[in-house]
């Protein structure tokens, strides 16, 4: 086949595959935001219909000419179309390797998984759950024997979300983190306690509403191509730079869940919003990594967010909207408060320092889950176990346990351990933007763009065309170094609670 030829027919097939991509997403997205608890039968039906579509465009003895004849001339492309045809030859290598019915098959239980977790989450039944999470973990591992049979199998999913990353550098990091922080967290809990009883007041969720445009509208985040919803798990979205759809939960007794959670999934947003023009429509116009996506919400809602600065900004404002809850607590209280450590069941609620605990569990369960060590039937128990053992919390139901995140229903398995190396290039980062802008001022200020722009000229502007490791060269003048997470850490919270 003729070099014009493929990148034509190559750039066709992207273009519908991204069409029925987007519909896909779609379809999710109203399927856990505003669509009927019963929609499951017809939005799995369709979303089958879609992939089995997209498998056909791309699993074909044309499309595979295609890419051969494309890597056969990989040094001819320009570097973009070079770095999505790579993309590219990768996932359609892998989806050559598994039968269509079977792929077909894993697609509707993931759907069918999800809205299981719904369901069980809201009722704490984790025995309907379960059957559909060992079915995933069977189909997981049954594809890892077709893509990766050479390759450890949590390995291969580690991989997948952040290229390279495997067990041993993650026994290694966790086993430094424990080492140092766990330590420190026992010191707190001697310490005298923050009192953070204000934020567990009567917060109207209208008003909570209110409160997130605004702090949507602090973080510079364009809303004529992003939008807010609810869901029982919040998460982001991006259909393409120009619509990103953020989420989040409201809780009436607890300000700072939906609060967090706006700025977090905001992260996720700015990073999708600020990839660049050259890369629209491309496989590359997205987050580097997980990891690197981690980075970012995890670097707006704690560095940014938990700020000293941050807070006196937005507090005001805050005393406005919450005029009857907040009117006997001072900016430094809420400071305080919004940084309180203690060791707590959910994840999604936890501490800047006790975080990577959470992750940490998560990481060792899946271990177990994929070398065999562990049946799903038995996830509550140990799950139950690991938090007495590492955060020594007492779990009280399944719900606020083994249920409480949505991933494995998903599928994505090797996922979790991205949000803690997330965090800890987000210290790094931090640590050589100080170089070139007073951080704190900035904050102070309300000019948060001026981060935002730093941030979109060194990583968001190259969504996939760099790797995490060029990316984080480019920031940082050196390689990934968990060091700075482990300081920058100990330093706060040695200083919050006069240590």
């Amino acid at each position: 086949m003729e070099l014009n030829v493929a990148i034509e027919k190559f750039k066709n097939t992207m273009k519908q595959l991204r069409a029925y991509n987007h519909a896909t997403s779609l379809l999710y997205y109203d399927s856990v935001t505003g669509a009927p608890a019963g929609c499951q039968k017809g939005v799995g039906d369709t979303m089958q219909f879609f992939s089995e579509v997209a498998y056909k465009l791309t699993v074909n003895e044309e499309a595979f000419l295609v890419l051969d004849t494309l890597m056969e001339h990989l040094n001819e492309l320009d570097p973009i179309l070079k770095r999505e045809v790579e993309e590219a030859n990768k996932s359609v290598r892998d989806m050559r390797k598994i039968p269509m019915d079977e792929y077909l098959e894993a697609d509707r239980a993931f759907n069918d998984a999800q809205f299981a977790w719904h369901k069980a989450k809201v009722s704490n039944d984790y025995a309907s759950f379960e059957p559909h999470l060992a079915k995933l973990v069977d189909i997981t591992k049954r594809f890892s024997g077709y893509t990766d049979p050479d390759k450890d199998m949590y390995n291969a999913q580690l991989d997948k979300y952040e290229k390279g990353l495997d067990k041993a550098t993650l026994d290694t990091y966790f086993g430094l983190l424990k080492e140092k922080l766990i330590p420190l967290i026992k010191r707190i809990g001697e310490a005298e306690q923050i009192d953070d009883s204000f934020l567990y007041r009567s917060y109207p969720i209208e008003k909570q509403r209110e409160f997130s445009d605004y702090l949507m509208q602090v973080m510079g985040i364009d809303r004529t191509h992003c939008a807010i919803s609810e869901t029982e798990h919040p998460f982001t979205l991006n259909f393409s730079k120009y619509d990103v759809r953020i989420t989040t939960h409201y809780h009436e007794n607890m300000l700072a869940s939906s609060m967090y959670s706006v700025i977090h999934e905001g992260g996720h947003a700015l990073y999708e919003l600020n990839t660049g023009d050259d890369l629209y429509g491309t496989l590359l116009a997205n987050g580097a990594s997980m990891g690197m996506h981690e980075c970012q919400s995890r670097f707006y809602e704690n560095i940014i967010g938990r700020s000293r600065e941050f807070i006196e900004l937005i507090f005001p404002k805050m005393q406005e909207i919450f005029s009857e809850q907040l009117s006997d607590v001072t900016s430094e209280q809420m400071y305080r408060a919004v940084n309180k450590c203690q060791p707590s069941l959910i994840r999604t609620e936890a501490d800047e320092l006790t975080y990577s605990l959470h992750i940490l569990i998560r990481y060792e369960i899946e271990k177990m889950l994929f070398d065999g060590s562990v049946t799903t039937k038995e996830l509550p128990d140990l799950w139950n176990r690991l938090y007495r053992e590492y955060l020594g919390v007492d779990v009280p139901n399944d719900t606020n346990g083994v249920l409480q995140d949505s991933h494995w229903s998903g599928g994505s398995f090797g996922y979790f351990p991205s949000y803690s190396i997330g965090s800890a290039y987000a210290a790094q980062i931090m640590h050589h933007m100080k170089k070139t802008i007073n951080i704190l001022e900035v904050i102070k200020d309300g000019e948060i763009h001026l981060i935002t722009q730093y941030l979109a000229e060194r990583i968001y502007k190259y969504g996939k065309l760099l790797t995490p490791n060029e990316l984080i060269m480019k920031c940082c003048g050196e390689p990934f170094d968990p060091r700075y997470y482990i300081d920058y850490l100990t330093d706060k919270f040695t200083a919050l609670y006069g240590l």
